[in-house]
């Protein structure tokens, strides 16, 4: 094969104080069979001597340095105005990757020009057998905007027994490791800062499909994620974010009569979630629910705003978006009627 079969691919790791992880990081990218790739540590304003310490072991690395930590959105934004390549791939810092894993991404892209997002098997960092919370082998949702993966159904995760080793077509690709066409970003827009961090990626993904492009994962490439480095799963930060986007999604990407009836459910599956947190007594998620819920009414006007934004961009009707949906509730299939996994949930 000649060079012009292996496209330049930015390999950008984001970074805050996370010294500890990036000796597995880099060292098992160091070992990536493809042969066109550049690594970047995009660093999010680390207080601690994590750039010196790159610039120093790992002296291949390219430094991008943000001035403050101001979210996943942001950051990436600012990388990707000074990275080069067809693809760029962002990647979390802490995980460790399999050599051939950007083989398999670039072949996978190669084959379809209207591919534009892919995401790897995601597997726990301590335990290869056992999928990851934050990816697994790709991001679904379902119609009122709750998402859930193949192999990791709220706080139900599967071993991998390769029942969902396929390349398939998903939802969503996994921020952990997001493999984007650079020249769809110039198209569709980059990711939004309002959302800051959680769920930016699927808002991002939504408006590929809303263009017409194709997401997939592509489970024979393999990395392995340490999970929860930056914020605990069951944090008041994370449960805020994740409710907070979630609705912001559904009125922002939605047409309008999908926008108001989908949301309004979404709304009344929190209330029941909020009456369950708090019969439990556990009080953290109530109040996260109701901070995310003030949020979207302060800044209606905002949201209202960025809505006109897409629906003027979008070529794909909600009928066509609908169809990559689960079409049924998510939480009331897992919490009603006891369906734990994917595989459960899409069986008819």
């Amino acid at each position: 094969m000649t060079e012009k079969f292996f496209p330049e691919v930015a390999v950008i790791v984001l970074n805050h104080n996370g010294k500890k992880f990036l000796d597995d990081c880099f060292n098992s990218i160091r070992l990536t069979t493809y042969s066109n790739y550049r690594i970047y540590l995009l660093d999010n304003a680390s207080t601690d001597d994590d750039v010196t310490y790159v610039r120093s072991t790992f002296p291949e690395v390219h430094i991008i340095q943000n001035s403050e930590n101001n979210g996943f959105c942001a950051a990436y934004n600012l990388a990707f105005t000074q990275c080069t390549g067809k693809y760029f791939l962002c990647l979390n810092n802490d995980v460790k990757v399999k050599p051939d894993w950007l083989t398999h991404l670039v072949n996978v892209a190669e084959e379809d020009d209207m591919i534009a997002a892919l995401q790897p098997k995601i597997v726990s960092f301590f335990d290869e057998h056992k999928f990851e919370y934050a990816g697994s082998s790709g991001g679904m949702m379902d119609i009122y905007g709750f998402p859930f993966l193949r192999g990791r159904v709220f706080d139900t995760i599967e071993d991998d027994n390769g029942q969902y080793d396929d390349i398939s077509d998903i939802f969503w690709s996994c921020g952990a490791a997001c493999f984007i066409r650079a020249s769809v970003l110039k198209e569709i827009g980059i990711f939004d800062e309002t959302i800051v961090h959680h769920m930016d990626e699927i808002d991002l993904n939504w408006r590929m499909h809303l263009m017409g492009y194709k997401v997939k994962v592509v489970p024979q490439s393999i990395i392995l994620h340490y999970g929860g480095a930056t914020i605990q799963q069951q944090s008041f930060k994370k449960m805020y974010w994740n409710h907070r986007n979630s609705l912001y999604l559904l009125l922002k990407n939605y047409g309008i009569k999908n926008a108001i009836s989908k949301s309004f459910v979404h709304v009344l599956l929190d209330y029941i979630a909020i009456g369950k947190s708090v019969v439990s007594l556990e009080f953290t998620r109530a109040l996260a629910i109701f901070y995310a819920h003030l949020w979207i009414t302060l800044n209606i006007f905002l949201i209202n705003k960025k809505r006109n934004q897409v629906q003027k961009m979008r070529t794909k009707n909600d009928d066509y978006i609908r169809s990559k949906f689960y079409p049924k509730s998510v939480v009331w299939q897992y919490f009603f009627s006891n369906k734990k996994t994917y595989t459960e949930l899409i069986k008819h």
